[in-house]
């Protein structure tokens, strides 16, 4: 029997989707499972990009240009000055969600056996990405105590080898919500120059920071023009997850010539899903203000609500729609996979995605979730008492 390949054993699990079979076989008996473990969130769509879609007139679905419509690109470029950010249109290749960005972003300036330096937790798909790539992630450790802040830049300094090509951030942060500051980047900033490295910033999240705190782009930072590469997604601030449409952008020409190979490998992307995210950038501001309304107060409710719990600690988002608590347990996947294999609370359970899959350092994070307050707050209420009786119950 042939076998997979190494690079394929070592890929690691999704923290985030590999407990659905145990979600799908508790639905199966009856019970209603609140999710807590995917940033999928239930606001609307836009009604411009659904009905953009509904009411495009195409006779032949075509390809576009490997680096999506021009007029999308047109468009985007012209959103981003209008937030301030010096983006124009050849800056910007359009790519199958922010995911694929990653990838043309990691295949464009790594070789294989290169290392890139990533704050933890972090998006767990980094790894895969990394691995899928032949990279190697070289993890320095955030803690829930400092609220995940950047760690010391001496951290950073003391990681920089000769195979050392990038530093890869995600602002505002999944899966701990944390918000770097205009100095924590201008200090990256200064680190990625000093040593003649990569800084990759994960910005999909840019929309979503509460409390008066403002979100500081690398694209902003004077003088980083040759090391910046910027990823970004319509899934979240758009409610577009399913489009599956991000781009990646830059203005070192030649690291966009070489992105641009691989977006001519996988020919374009979609058309439909373009034609409603361009379509989106029409949204009203009236739109956005809704909603960061609705996630600060949904925020609020479930920090609010975890505080009441005895042995439960969580770090206070400033920004996206995620937070890691600390649970009074010793193994969170064991806990997560009981919560919905063995436990109900009137026919109803949780799902949470265990934290232990968003760190690389093995034995960390054992004892943590990150929980997406993406239900509305009633839920949210409803789910952390679930949460509180179940952890009575499995300390017991």
């Amino acid at each position: 029997m042939p076998k997979i390949s190494n690079k394929g054993q070592q890929m690691p699990e999704s923290p985030i989707r590999k407990l659905v079979p145990y979600s799908e076989a508790a639905k199966k008996k009856g019970h209603k499972v609140y999710h807590l473990n995917i940033g999928q969130p239930d606001i609307k769509t836009p009604d411009v990009a659904i009905n953009a879609v509904k009411n495009a007139n195409i006779e032949v679905l075509e390809y576009s240009h490997s680096a999506g419509f021009e007029s999308y690109r047109n468009k985007l470029s012209q959103y981003y000055k209008a937030h301030g950010l010096p983006i124009d249109t050849q800056d910007i290749i359009i790519t199958t969600g922010g995911s694929e960005a990653l990838l043309f972003a990691l295949g464009s300036t790594m070789d294989t056996n290169d290392e890139i330096i990533i704050p933890e937790p972090f998006y767990a798909n980094y790894n895969g990405f990394s691995t899928a790539s032949g990279v190697k992630v070289v993890p320095v450790m955030s803690s829930i105590e400092d609220g995940f802040a950047l760690p010391p830049i001496e951290a950073f300094e003391k990681l920089i080898t000769p195979k050392t090509k990038a530093i890869l951030i995600c602002n505002p942060g999944n899966p701990t919500g944390y918000l770097y500051s205009q100095e924590e980047i201008l200090k990256l900033a200064e680190i990625v120059k000093k040593h003649d490295l990569f800084l990759i910033a994960d910005e999909v999240y840019r929309e979503f920071t509460y409390d008066g705190f403002k979100h500081f782009s690398v694209m902003n930072v004077e003088g980083l023009e040759q090391h910046a590469i910027m990823i970004d997604s319509v899934s979240k601030r758009y409610s577009m997850c399913g489009a599956r449409i991000g781009c990646i952008v830059s203005k070192n020409k030649e690291v966009m010539a070489t992105a641009m190979k691989f977006a001519q490998a996988r020919l374009s992307p979609p058309t439909y899903a373009q034609i409603a995210s361009e379509a989106a950038l029409e949204t009203p501001q009236s739109y956005f203000d809704e909603v960061i309304t609705e996630y600060k107060d949904r925020r609020d409710t479930l920090v609010n609500e975890l505080n009441k719990i005895p042995g439960v600690t969580v770090a206070v988002p400033k920004g996206a729609f995620y937070c890691i608590a600390k649970l009074p347990v010793k193994n969170a996947d064991n806990f997560a996979q009981w919560l919905l294999e063995s436990y109900d609370f009137n026919g109803e359970t949780v799902m949470v995605a265990p934290a232990a899959g968003f760190y690389s350092t093995p034995g960390v994070g054992l004892d943590e979730v990150r929980i997406a307050y993406v239900l509305k707050k009633e839920d949210l209420i409803k789910s952390v008492q679930i949460l509180k009786e179940a952890l009575a119950v499995y300390n017991n």
